[in-house]
């Protein structure tokens, strides 16, 4: 096992990943909807999450990368059939060549496994099937139900749970979506022809996982591969991949200076990285290249925790702070909220933690992303209440200033 644990090897380590993550790269995947294609069939899934303080993160992931991405160009490509919508650590939009993999798992929602509900109406279930089945693809707020105060997101109406729940077990695919109003039809009318539904073995997903994470991260734990997957079976699987691999020379082991063991191509270190500029990335907190805390930890030493989850006593950094990337390593955080009906992008705090990068340079590249941050939550106006440390604060805001 190769340790590493110097400086410039875990420089190499940390380029190698964002290499790979398409974030060292300006369009490492193309620009506009083709881009977009090219990013989701690279990164294995996009994470869907429903926080809205800034342009969601589904959105975000492919804004950083893919130039000329526009939100719209998410739902253009659930609709010809490019992505599906399913579960994969989380709620995710998916490449469509992966949906076997997505199988496994509704076949155990439908053998009784549970995922948001133990008890199922199953006869709202069949009617609500035979009048997608008679009518076409259908709304939840088309159905109607229950119609008393709930308590919130996790208290949903009958109709919307039966809904949810014919989707898991896989009766139902999402046609398109308006925001966070899904449109459901049947399986076999949105899933394009050409598919293939074969239901994967164990080891033919333990592989896919393994070269999708492989692909996508450059690098991998073990217990990444299977980040959030509680399926016993299948992480003796990809543990058996792995042993494998490893026996047979094309995976090698490298250690840092925490003591976590990363998996990686064998030679992969001796292929050319693109060295890191001075670009600064403002990231949503469940960009892929960031999810896994434990890996960001070890390689980036970013402590990193999405406080919106958080008493407001508890938040030491704010409701939603993006992590903000310079070349190849993180920098800070910036709690940010956009007023979208004012146009007005509102900065309330920025931490900078101490870095060996001219402030000068910093400054430069954090302003250059504000621009382009602030126009893709369709922002006029940029405010900035709180710096860290605070000696940069009136060179920023004048900065600001400089732009309006």
């Amino acid at each position: 096992m190769l340790e590493m644990k110097q400086p410039q090897d875990r420089a190499l380590l940390r380029r190698l990943a964002l290499a790979s993550q398409g974030l060292l790269q300006t369009q490492p995947y193309g620009q506009g909807l083709a881009g977009a294609r090219n990013a989701i069939n690279h990164l294995g899934y996009i994470q869907i999450d429903t926080i809205s303080v800034v342009e969601r993160a589904h959105h975000h992931v492919f804004y950083t990368r893919v130039p000329d991405f526009k939100p719209a160009m998410t739902n253009e490509l659930l609709v010809q059939g490019d992505i599906f919508e399913y579960w994969s650590h989380a709620a995710a939009f998916l490449p469509i060549a992966d949906f076997r993999f997505s199988l496994p798992y509704k076949h155990a929602i439908k053998s009784g496994q549970t995922h948001w509900y133990k008890t199922r109406d199953q006869k709202l279930m069949h009617e609500l099937l035979a009048r997608i089945r008679s009518e076409g693809p259908i709304r939840s707020r088309d159905v109607k139900g229950d119609t008393k105060q709930r308590a919130g997101w996790w208290d949903w109406k009958p109709a919307k749970q039966a809904l949810e729940q014919l989707y898991m077990e896989g009766d139902l695919m999402v046609s398109s979506r308006a925001g966070f109003q899904k449109t459901y039809d049947l399986t076999e009318r949105v899933l394009p022809s050409h598919i293939n539904t074969q239901m994967p073995s164990l080891e033919e997903f333990a592989e896919h996982l393994l070269e999708q994470q492989l692909r996508c991260h450059g690098l991998v734990t073990l217990k990444g591969l299977t980040y959030l997957r509680r399926n016993t079976e299948l992480r003796k699987a990809v543990k058996n991949l792995v042993s494998a691999r490893l026996a047979q020379g094309t995976l090698e082991q490298v250690q840092v200076s925490n003591g976590e063991v990363f998996l990686l191509e064998a030679g992969a270190l001796e292929r050319f990285v693109s060295p890191s500029s001075n670009r600064m990335l403002i990231l949503s907190p469940f960009d892929n290249s960031v999810i896994q805390r434990d890996r960001l930890k070890a390689l980036f030493q970013f402590d990193y925790q999405i406080e919106c989850y958080l008493p407001e006593v508890k938040r030491q950094y704010g409701y939603f702070c993006l992590p903000l990337l310079y070349g190849d390593e993180f920098i800070g955080r910036m709690n940010a909220k956009a007023h979208r009906k004012t146009g007005h992008l509102e900065i309330k705090a920025l931490h900078f933690h101490p870095h060996q990068f001219d402030d000068e340079l910093v400054i430069a590249a954090w302003l250059e992303a504000i621009i382009a941050f602030s126009q893709f939550q369709q922002c006029q106006t940029v405010s900035l209440t709180q710096v860290y440390p605070n000696t940069l604060i009136q060179r920023l805001q004048n900065a600001l200033k400089s732009l309006t």
